[in-house]
């Protein structure tokens, strides 16, 4: 069945990609009427003046971790009343509680290109944590894959500064439409998990302005609530008692909201507020004691009232902390906090899931990337009458739901739906395998051998060559630095596919000449097979989720046409890449402006999958560009027609490149804009796609007058379907 006649979940996501409401398929959410900043602060600053130095003190420090209902709980405040702000794991969804949804990763979400999707899936998290009594999700996660073993790549938006602002912003919108506070994080450069609390990220003026602090800076103009600062440091300090909490996020970008730490990286009660940090989590000092002192507290009343720290930044920090709550419209019908996260059961959990797995399939299916399709092998037709599924990847594993073995998914038994760690969902209700979603969108008259053994090659090869088709499964994880999984510390050792995945893919792809791989990943992986002459497909769904095999099922048969891309770029070999999650502690980021596919364009390196790379059922003609300059705005206009002149409808991700002039010493090309457009085939049907430039996107951070500044001279636009497949370019001067 192709998307001509598609199944309900799939409408569902061509409303999306039309343009459809988002609200209209959230169940569950309703928004919120937002303050604005300005009548948040005249609310706070009237309850933060009834408070003793104590009470405004109890509202910037955490209780102390495993003894409150959430992962960090403030105190409450009475007389006048504050509630105990309950602050919550994780960027894809709720840790530690049941009948939740296990969304897709954040770097899914990115792969997506899908500005209303991300909304959408911003809006049903704000709903869940909303619902549970949450009043600060812990998300989204903004760091870059700036290296691909990096760890918690996953959990953010890929290797773009352009892409990750936008979905960053996005998702914010959506979580704090529901009256949630989101928390950007982590406050900066916390780019890999190796020595995260001792190593210094080193990092110029200008690539912190333009890269970096990039996603930020529009974070904060979509009004985010609260931003976490990182363990990491940053040029020689640790990033939360860094005085860069002031100049950049207060000053520079004019952040209204309040700082908080991760967990544990405060390490003074002087040096951290008054440089700019607001609230500190969980609350002791000691991870080992859950009761001992913190370094707010009754530390900062005495360091206080001896002069070490003026009480007017204490004022401040708690007004900082009300101001979110109440732009939010938390003082009014919050729901009561319902979380017990250290002893999470089912019974009595409120459940708010409501239909949120129907978008949670849509966004895995149009996050699925389709890397190869040789003799269009994909779609599956009614001609395919046997398929071997092979590895453990297509299967779901009891020990996926046992978390004395394997606590915030710290093991890869089976099919791959997150990374692990704290940005996970503890406790998903289900988990749909991709041989279940498979069998049920096949049908009974569809024969299907399956093997999840990835060790018997024998055998592999025998169900492999018993079928028309062989799907061959195989993954790569990743996560938090706290649990080691096969020795990989956090960040991965190594590029290759986990559990013997390469050589079963080289066995299958031996025994059969129609063998699609299928890849669940952290990220980028080495693909020494990905030319062998009988692999005619490679389908790259990412982290999807708890809808994993419905969503790949629904693009594998066609009823959904892919249209994901990739948000980073996969390599030939390692040596090509940037950077590396490297043991140094004084780790330079030498390539500076230069991350990403920036490097590849920069040393001219051919890469195996470019960024923004991804194909489809069909195909699109772009039309000629017309550029409008508006000087006296610093405004640009860009805009061009496409056309589907394949067979199938689908949906083309157009994305905007800009060239700056070659004096002001930037990349070759920076990804400036991207829409997603859903087009119907024949040829008759076309899409006016429009781009607007502005002083943002066109200008560069200046060091020496630090500013934003547009430089003088010749530009050059790029429109493509990836970094690496322009289709149409035009010049303009400023």
């Amino acid at each position: 069945m192709l998307i001509s006649s598609i199944s309900k979940a799939s409408s569902l996501l061509l409303m999306v990609i039309i343009g459809a409401s988002s609200t209209s398929t959230v169940e569950g959410a309703s928004h919120v009427n937002l303050r604005s900043w300005d009548e948040a602060k005249v609310l706070a600053k009237e309850l933060v003046g009834q408070m003793s130095l104590e009470q405004k003190v109890n509202m910037t420090t955490g209780m102390g971790f495993n003894i409150t209902p959430c992962v960090g709980n403030t105190y409450p405040i009475t007389n006048p009343d504050f509630p105990s702000l309950c602050l919550q794991d994780a960027p894809l969804g709720m840790r530690f509680a049941y009948n939740v949804t296990a969304g897709v990763s954040g770097v899914n979400a990115a792969a997506s290109f899908d500005k209303k999707a991300i909304l959408q899936r911003g809006e049903y998290m704000g709903a869940e944590f909303r619902g549970k009594g949450v009043h600060i999700q812990l998300g989204p996660a903004m760091n870059f894959m700036r290296s691909p073993e990096g760890g918690r790549g996953w959990e953010s938006f890929g290797e773009d500064p352009y892409l990750t602002g936008v979905a960053a912003a996005e998702t914010i919108t959506g979580i704090q439409s529901q009256g949630v506070i989101a928390t950007s994080k982590h406050f900066i450069a916390n780019d890999q998990e190796k020595n995260r609390h001792e190593e210094s990220s080193n990092i110029d003026d200008r690539t912190m302005h333009e890269v970096y602090l990039w996603p930020f800076a529009r974070s904060v103009e979509a009004g985010v609530g609260s931003v976490m600062c990182s363990y990491n440091k940053l040029n020689g300090t640790t990033a939360c008692e860094n005085e860069i909490m002031n100049s950049l996020l207060k000053e520079e970008l004019g952040f209204n909201g309040f700082i908080q730490t991760d967990w544990w990286a405060a390490l003074s009660t002087v040096d951290s507020p008054t440089n700019g940090l607001d609230m500190v989590m969980p609350g002791n000092m000691d991870q080992s004691d859950n009761h001992s002192p913190s370094y707010f507290g009754a530390n900062l009343v005495n360091a206080v009232k001896e002069g070490k720290v003026k009480e007017s930044r204490v004022t401040d920090m708690a007004v900082r902390i009300a101001s979110a709550y109440y732009k939010m419209g938390q003082d009014k019908n919050f729901p009561k906090t319902t979380l017990d996260s250290f002893n999470p059961t089912p019974k009595g959990s409120v459940n708010v899931e409501a239909n949120h797995k129907e978008l949670v399939r849509e966004m895995g299916a149009a996050s699925v990337v389709l890397l190869s399709n040789e003799k269009n092998i994909l779609p599956l037709t009614k001609a395919d009458r046997s398929i071997s599924i092979i590895g453990s990847d297509a299967f779901s594993d009891p020990l996926l739901f046992d978390r004395s073995k394997c606590g915030d998914f710290g093991c890869d038994p089976a099919t791959l739906i997150q990374g692990w760690g704290s940005g996970t969902v503890s406790f998903p209700s289900y988990i749909v395998a991709p041989l279940d979603g498979i069998k049920a969108r096949a049908g009974k008259n569809v024969k299907i051998q399956s093997t999840n053994d990835n060790y018997d090659l024998e055998n592999a090869k025998k169900i492999a060559q018993a079928s028309d088709i062989a799907i061959v499964f195989a993954n790569a994880d990743a996560g938090e630095e706290y649990i080691s999984v096969d020795g990989n510390v956090g960040d991965r050792k190594n590029l290759t596919l986990w559990n013997n995945g390469d050589n079963l893919i080289q066995a299958v792809a031996d025994a059969n000449k129609n063998t699609i791989v299928v890849i669940h990943a952290v990220g980028a992986v080495l693909m020494p097979w990905a030319n062998h002459p009988n692999i005619k497909a490679i389908v790259w769904p990412g982290l999807p989720g708890q809808e994993s095999g419905n969503s790949l099922a629904d693009v594998l048969f066609g009823d959904v046409n892919p249209s994901g891309r990739l948000p980073y770029t996969i390599a030939k070999k390692i040596e090509d890449y940037p950077a590396a999650a490297t043991a140094d502690l004084e780790i330079d980021y030498s390539e500076k402006l230069n991350v990403g596919y920036r490097w590849f364009d920069h040393k001219n390196i051919e890469p195996l999958y470019p960024f923004g790379y991804g194909l489809s059922y069909t195909k699109f003609d772009y039309g000629k560009l017309k550029v409008k300059v508006n000087g006296k705005k610093n405004q640009v206009s860009a805009q061009l027609q496409v056309q589907n002149i394949g067979h199938v409808d689908g949906a083309e991700v157009v994305q905007l490149y800009l060239s700056f002039p070659k004096d002001a010493g930037e990349p070759p090309k920076i990804l400036r804009g991207f829409e997603k457009v859903f087009i119907k085939a024949g040829g008759h049907h076309k899409q006016s796609v429009k781009f607007e430039l502005t002083k943002t996107e066109l200008s560069i951070w200046d060091v020496t007058s630090q500013s934003w500044v547009i430089p003088h001279g010749e530009f050059e636009i790029h429109i493509g379907a990836s970094s690496r497949d322009i289709r149409q370019s035009a010049t303009f001067q400023l």
